[in-house]
């Protein structure tokens, strides 16, 4: 079997859920059709041991590119075992070359106040339209519970548990998490329930089945045109960055956010500990021990030269 439709696959998924850009894009169909030439057989079915020897085929590469070649592959497996075309993910598996973790990337505040301004605008009133409506519960779910885009896309009805205070999220590895739903979340989903059609079992359905990734990122898109906000520096990925993030940076327990967000490991919950520098430099200086004993000390040295 050619491995071009599962290519093909994986690249709609990353321009829909993470906002690829073409370049991004461009690369990683050229990455992986160069592997699924070198490896023997399928790329689909290729084992822990293919790709080990793979990356010895990129040992004369500069580090980043063969870097970003594993993380093709990584990403690629992924998707497969999201799809339920692989048991597992050989490529976890593989030494990554030693080079610095790109940053993802945030939104600010204020754009997020800003697309919240304009999904609101447009879903006032007695009898908004139910387009306005739903897309104003998408954005909620997104940056109130930091959910992915193929677990919001595909939520059933049923969803909704615990008197609307929870989502049940089957995520990743078809693992099941509670994530709670905010005030804000609560009131935009009863008045969405109100307006979906009988008998579908999605929360948010689109003809004959659900509303699709790519559909989602291009909703949000023309939503931050429409707010003023560079519709590229938008996608269902960075508003679930901003979650995190922005969550961090108001106190949240790493840990927490860890389930939250339906990370196997806490490494990868980490990488967002990197926007509270500030905030942590400012939090030891105020609070930490000694930051309280050089005040003191400086109290008493005041008082003994005044006596």
């Amino acid at each position: 079997m050619s491995d071009g439709p599962l290519i093909d696959r994986f690249l709609e998924m990353m321009a829909a859920e993470r906002g690829a850009s073409r370049n991004t894009l461009a690369a990683y169909r050229r990455d992986l059709v160069q592997a699924a030439e070198l490896v023997r057989g399928s790329l689909e079915r290729a084992g822990a041991d293919d790709l080990r020897a793979l990356m010895a085929e990129y040992r004369s590469l500069a580090a980043s590119s063969a870097a970003r070649k594993l993380s093709a592959l990584r990403q690629f497996f992924a998707f497969l075992l999201d799809e339920g075309e692989r048991g597992d993910n050989p490529a976890l598996d593989i030494a990554r070359p030693a080079t610095r973790r790109p940053l993802p990337r945030i939104l600010t505040h204020d754009d997020v106040e800003r697309l919240f301004a304009q999904a609101g605008e447009a879903a006032a009133g007695e009898a908004p339209p139910a387009n306005a409506v739903r897309m104003l519960l998408l954005l909620e779910l997104l940056y109130g519970s930091g959910l992915r885009a193929s677990e919001l896309v595909s939520l059933p009805r049923r969803a909704v548990a615990g008197g609307r205070e929870f989502l049940i999220i089957r995520g990743k590895g078809d693992k099941e998490r509670l994530v709670p739903l905010s005030d804000r979340a609560r009131a935009a989903l009863d008045r969405w329930l109100p307006l979906l059609a009988d008998g579908s079992p999605w929360l948010f359905p689109s003809g004959k089945a659900h509303l699709t990734r790519v559909r989602l990122f291009q909703m949000l898109r023309e939503l931050a045109a429409r707010a003023g906000i560079d519709p590229t520096a938008i996608s269902p990925h960075v508003l679930r960055h901003a979650f995190a993030t922005h969550l961090l940076e108001g106190g949240a327990d790493l840990r927490a956010l860890q389930l939250m967000l339906g990370h196997a490991d806490i490494a990868t919950t980490e990488i967002y500990t990197h926007v509270d520098s500030r905030r942590l430099v400012e939090l030891v200086n105020r609070r930490h021990p000694l930051a309280q004993m050089e005040l003191g000390a400086a109290t008493v040295d005041v008082a003994a030269s005044s006596s």
